[in-house]
């Protein structure tokens, strides 16, 4: 996109009552912000949830995430791309989940809803008091959540950072994993050292995947998580058996887990 394309791109941003902050930094791309996202930031930044948007945080294949600020709060603010997301891999993710049960199987509904589920999933969560981005509003394909970074940088990303104690932190992970699913009825299905972030503390992000232990899939997507976690920790530390850290996720006895797994 052009200069002068950003600048009339900017215009219209500030039609809709979203000031553009550090315009220099703000780089954009024609698939994310359409007239349906246009529409979504007119809402938010009505309801006052949002008043200014500024540089991406990360880009990735489904979303752009951007620092933002409501107020006098920096929140980050998630955009999923309506035209390039991968509309059939979120299919899987909410097939067989009951909450979203009645969603429609257009591109445009399926990632409505996923952004509506991803919403729930960190609500249950932080709900829960577990480490994860509050959320705080969406509206469509956006959603606006607690800003984890200082000085508005964010928090690096587990594969970012070199441990001072990689098996304290090992720890804590496997204990999130063990707590979500135990009070707050989760299983995150995608954990892996791209979506934990150290800071101040360790945080869990990324949950729009994540599904509840009565999914189908739910158990397969645990064993994954603790095998994605004891892979990028064998490496640095000494961690547990698999099979027991599921059994003692789920609560069911170690020995049917083994037994289980000899029969597949």
């Amino acid at each position: 996109m052009g200069r002068g394309n950003e600048d009339q791109f900017d215009r219209e941003l500030e039609a809709h009552g979203v000031r553009v902050k550090d315009a220099n930094e703000f780089k954009v791309r024609d698939d994310v912000f359409d007239e349906v996202t246009l529409l979504a930031l007119y809402k938010l930044v009505h309801k006052k949830r949002l008043s200014a948007i500024g540089g991406a945080i990360s880009t990735g294949k489904e979303a752009n995430v951007y620092l933002a600020e409501a107020g006098e709060r920096d929140v980050a603010i998630k955009i999923y791309r309506i035209q390039t997301a991968n509309f059939n891999t979120m299919t899987v993710y909410l097939q067989g989940d009951r909450r979203f049960a009645s969603v429609r199987k257009t591109r445009k509904e399926v990632i409505f809803t996923w952004t509506r589920k991803e919403f729930a999933n960190l609500k249950r969560a932080h709900d829960a008091g577990l480490a994860v981005p509050e959320p705080i509003a969406f509206d469509r394909n956006i959603l606006i959540l607690e800003f984890l970074g200082r000085d508005e940088r964010p928090y690096p990303r587990l594969k970012e950072v070199a441990l001072e104690d990689p098996a304290a932190t090992y720890a804590w992970v496997i204990e999130f994993i063990r707590r979500l699913y135990r009070e707050a009825k989760l299983v995150h299905a995608d954990l892996s050292e791209f979506n934990i972030l150290v800071g101040d503390q360790v945080y869990v992000i990324d949950m729009g995947q994540s599904v509840t232990p009565d999914h189908p899939q739910a158990y397969r997507f645990l064993m994954r998580d603790i095998r994605n976690v004891n892979r990028y920790f064998g490496e640095r530390c000494e961690v547990r058996s698999e099979f027991e850290v599921f059994a003692e996720t789920t609560g069911i006895p170690l020995e049917a887990v083994l037994a289980g797994e000899r029969e597949r």
